[in-house]
């Protein structure tokens, strides 16, 4: 039975990485469990560069815009009422 059910994981999976709707699935799979290579560059309002990181980073954001949470070498990492730039390398 466990068997069949991993023939019927691989064939969904496999069915659907040819859409888009498929990818960015699979995509957001991979970020959530091994993070993707990201560049994430903070600012205050003013437009100043505060920090930089760069790394395997899974990024959650809060519903209302104002809080990103990650994590990067073992350490969380949360931002409160700064610009954040998230660019995938």
């Amino acid at each position: 039975m466990k068997k069949l059910w991993i023939v019927v994981s691989v064939i969904a999976v496999l069915s659907l990485a040819g859409c888009e709707a498929g990818k960015r699935w699979i995509k957001d799979l991979d970020s959530a469990h091994v993070g993707l290579d990201r560049r994430v560059e903070v600012y205050d309002h003013n437009g100043n560069l505060l920090k930089v990181y760069e790394g395997k980073i899974d990024v959650e954001a809060n519903d209302y815009g104002n809080k990103v949470k990650f994590d990067l070498n073992g350490k969380r990492i949360i931002i409160n009422n700064a610009i954040v730039i998230i660019e995938e390398k």
